[in-house]
């Protein structure tokens, strides 16, 4: 394991959060002087993975996650009918790391009886809704996860070389019902990404009867939006793009009232070439992480069609669906238009929402009026400054500001710190567009393990592409070389 086993500091006085919650999940009473293996913070997809492969971990590991929420969801908001997940259903939990592992979407379908439909069905991508209710299936069963614990600050014990973890216990109806803290060798924060509202439009946001929702509420709300006479969808990415095929099937034909509109030059095409997507692997995950940092960051922003374009299969239902509109005659109320952005945003009189829009590429401007917006305008890391305020002074920053990650997805500390605190998307900066892609969370979870424990209880794959992406090749510990080695060129040729 990473990190010792202290003594035990018999002088420090007792502390509130030492004392054991009441009730704790599980019929668990946690014990403030046996120091877990493993603390993960937030408990969404991966570190779910996490902690389904640690329960496989050869010998045991010592665990606990905690997560505010009552219970496991995912993406409510988008869980639109007919919704598919843009991986296959392979980028599981575990499957790509341990395809043996009880805690596999074909184990959770077999427990449901459900195989023999799936097999019949013949879907590589399954329902959004089946991956949620697959998570959830997981997180009922899966020992040491705590619902309801929101953790509020991590920092390192120099004394009992041991990260302290504090956490608020929370009752149903939100309040805080108890205090408790946690001792870890090592801390995983899987805190998730949070809505994105582009900044003119975060005052509509925030103002009570203004109907200005971001996608991931799309459900919460999409009886007023189906009710309001006209509706401007901002965004350009698959929730855009679901959203809108959503309102136009909803809507009467004639009538729709829809305007979408994308600062992005095209409503284009996820790259889901079998070449391209090989940039969601870790031969590319280990290409970027070794580039400079200036390239890294140059690079990301112009792979925005990797992970942020439409799948094929929604864009020709979406046209399908304009097209079937043309029929009898005439064109929908439907209003399509990229290469635009919104500069400021208004309420005219109580109720309506006047958008400043200006195209980029004809320098021109004008004014949209409209009953209700949705913001298809993506997600951002969680900051995790105050979290980790109390480890600042270990944290080792790169030229921008942000965290230093390692290759093994771990926050660059000072050495003074025996124990690791790993990070799951939240290095996009490090690691590149598969920080957050489902496809490698069996992967990063394995990666993880084995540089907490030392070991290889999850031995990953020497190669996972066919592309070669640089001349010089840096590979990872234990990793050998992809293919014959290339000879320098002379210089000055």
């Amino acid at each position: 394991m990473t990190g010792t086993t202290p003594e035990q500091d018999t002088d420090r006085p007792p502390h509130p959060r030492d004392t054991p919650a009441p009730d704790h999940p599980h019929g668990q009473r946690p014990d403030a002087d046996r120091p877990h293996d493993l603390v993960g913070i937030g408990i969404g997809p991966f570190n779910l993975s996490l902690a389904a492969l640690a329960h496989g971990v050869p010998g045991g590991l010592s665990t606990a996650f905690y997560e505010q929420r009552p219970a496991f969801h995912w993406h409510p908001g988008l869980l639109i009918d007919g919704a598919t997940l843009q991986v296959p259903f392979l980028a599981d939990l575990v499957t790509l790391a341990d395809p043996a592992s009880p805690w596999t979407f074909l184990n959770y379908l077999k427990s449901r009886e459900r195989l023999f439909p799936f097999y019949f069905a013949e879907k590589f991508h399954i329902h959004r809704a089946e991956y949620d209710a697959y998570c959830r299936w997981a997180s009922e069963r899966l020992p040491g996860l705590h619902f309801g614990h929101q953790v509020d600050s991590v920092r390192w014990n120099p004394e009992r070389r041991l990260f302290e973890v504090d956490y608020t216990q929370i009752d149903p109806d939100g309040e805080a019902e108890a205090l408790g803290r946690s001792y870890t060798r090592n801390v995983v924060l899987g805190v998730g990404t949070a809505p994105y509202v582009p900044e003119p439009l975060r005052p509509l946001a925030d103002a009570p009867g203004v109907p200005v929702v971001h996608s991931a509420d799309y459900l919460t709300h999409r009886d007023t939006l189906l009710a309001a006479g006209h509706v401007t969808v901002i965004g350009s990415g698959q929730s855009g793009a679901e959203v809108f095929l959503d309102l136009l099937r909803a809507r009467p034909a004639g009538a729709e009232g829809i305007h979408w509109l994308t600062r992005t030059e095209a409503f284009a095409p996820m790259e889901y070439s079998k070449l391209g997507l090989e940039h969601f692997t870790p031969d590319y995950t280990r290409y970027f992480h070794a580039l400079p940092e200036q390239v890294r960051d140059d690079l990301v922003p112009r792979q925005w069609q990797l992970h942020k374009g439409i799948d094929d299969a929604t864009i020709t239902a979406i046209h399908d669906e304009l097209y079937r509109r043309t029929l009898h005659g005439g064109w929908p109320d439907a209003v399509l238009t990229p290469g635009v952005r919104v500069r400021t945003a208004g309420r005219v009189a109580t109720t309506r929402i006047e958008l400043h829009l200006e195209h980029v590429q004809q320098s021109a401007r004008t004014r949209l009026t409209t009953d209700a917006v949705v913001l298809a305008t993506g997600y951002r890391e969680r900051p995790l400054d105050r979290l980790l305020a109390g480890l600042d002074p270990y944290v080792r920053h790169d030229s921008a500001g942000r965290p230093r990650v390692d290759e093994h997805h771990r926050l660059v500390l000072d050495p003074s710190i025996t124990g690791a605190v790993h990070v799951q998307n939240a290095e996009r900066h490090t690691h590149g567009v598969g920080a957050p892609d489902l496809g490698l969370a069996a992967w990063r979870s394995a990666t993880i393990l084995n540089a907490i424990t030392g070991k290889e209880p999850y031995p990953l794959p020497r190669r996972t592409a066919f592309t070669s992406f640089g001349l010089e090749t840096r590979e990872a510990p234990g990793i050998p070389a992809q293919g014959r080695k290339l000879t320098p060129l002379a210089q000055n040729i």
